[in-house]
């Protein structure tokens, strides 16, 4: 009787514990190191993303670190300071000198590049002779030059351009230290704030799509060559977070706004985002298949490969790979 009293009591226990709730097994989370520019155009995916929950979903931490220019953010991550970037043109120039491969594309820059003069200044070819401030390698620096040369102009020669971050080239053309500046919104805001008679001379729209430039993605060579779970995991949340910015465009700009560009007033930030081209998951897989963000990027490498002197770049159909996203992204 002792015996059978022991295991009924045993067994009464065992019930009892399964019917105890139980903690639900931790999801294994990765922290990725990214690093970004701090433009609409760049980082608004990922600040949704994060705002809805669809990088935790995947399993992803973000170690969120901003830089001001593209080159200093791919000098960083081939130093190993980051995993993946989201930057503008520099997606096409240190891939095509070796160093990072692209996985993802944010959006084409359709007019975020913009040159601004003081109000005395009505054309570009008044500008001969005078100094130009800018971050060079850049967006602005694409644009730049191919507005120069719209107007007959050599930008090796006309004019004097400054090389500096865009920040500083910001304060520069405040200061009146230099005539000229060309830049990425939203780093207008402070020059219409502070510098009355100032006006955009003309935008990157002026030459679409000649001057489109490719926003996106990409991940140092070796984190690339061995994680790639992560890089897809990347481009799932991506998806969410495209989907969210698109199909609820008032809202996703209003906490943007509120929590990452205070700023900048929400109708311009609204203005801004009309700025760049955005596509949905099945319009971006299409222009992924079928070459033409290839050709995008492979157009910008070529300013590069002229303007940087880079010798025997790697092409964009071998820095660029679109297998990741065609893999997550059905048809």
């Amino acid at each position: 009787m002792n015996i059978q009293r022991r295991d009924l009591l045993k067994g009464a226990a065992v019930v009892a514990a399964s019917s105890l709730p139980f903690p639900a097994i931790a999801r294994p989370r990765t922290r990725v190191k990214v690093g970004y520019l701090h433009t609409p155009a760049v980082d608004g995916q990922i600040w949704t993303g994060l705002h809805i929950g669809a990088f935790a979903k995947q399993g992803l931490d973000l170690d969120m670190i901003q830089f001001d220019t593209g080159l200093a953010l791919f000098q960083a991550m081939v130093g190993g300071s980051v995993d993946v970037l989201s930057t503008g043109a520099v997606i096409s120039n240190f891939p095509a000198r070796g160093q990072g491969k692209m996985f993802l594309a944010n959006d084409i820059e359709f007019a975020t590049a913009e040159l601004w003069v003081r109000s005395n200044v009505t054309s570009i070819q008044q500008l001969k002779g005078k100094k130009i401030s800018t971050a060079v390698g850049t967006t602005a620096d694409v644009f730049l030059d191919t507005a120069l040369r719209s107007a007959g102009m050599n930008p090796d020669k006309d004019v004097e351009i400054v090389n500096e971050g865009m920040a500083e080239a910001v304060t520069s053309f405040i200061a009146g230290a230099v005539d000229a500046v060309a830049l990425w919104v939203p780093f207008d805001v402070p020059i219409r704030q502070k510098v009355p008679g100032a006006h955009m001379l003309l935008n990157a729209s002026a030459f679409y799509p000649k001057t489109a430039i490719v926003d996106g993605w990409a991940a140092r060579n070796d984190y690339y060559d061995k994680r790639k779970d992560v890089l897809l995991a990347v481009i799932r949340a991506w998806v969410d977070a495209n989907a969210y910015l698109l199909g609820h465009t008032d809202e996703a700009l209003a906490v943007l706004q509120k929590d990452h560009y205070p700023q900048v007033p929400l109708a311009l930030l609204h203005s801004q985002f009309k700025d760049s081209k955005y596509f949905s998951a099945q319009q971006w897989r299409k222009l992924y298949a079928d070459g033409t963000l290839t050709a995008w990027l492979q157009r910008v490498t070529d300013f590069f490969v002229r303007s940087g002197h880079i010798s025997n770049p790697v092409p964009a159909k071998q820095y660029f790979d679109p297998s990741l996203y065609l893999s997550v992204v059905k048809a």
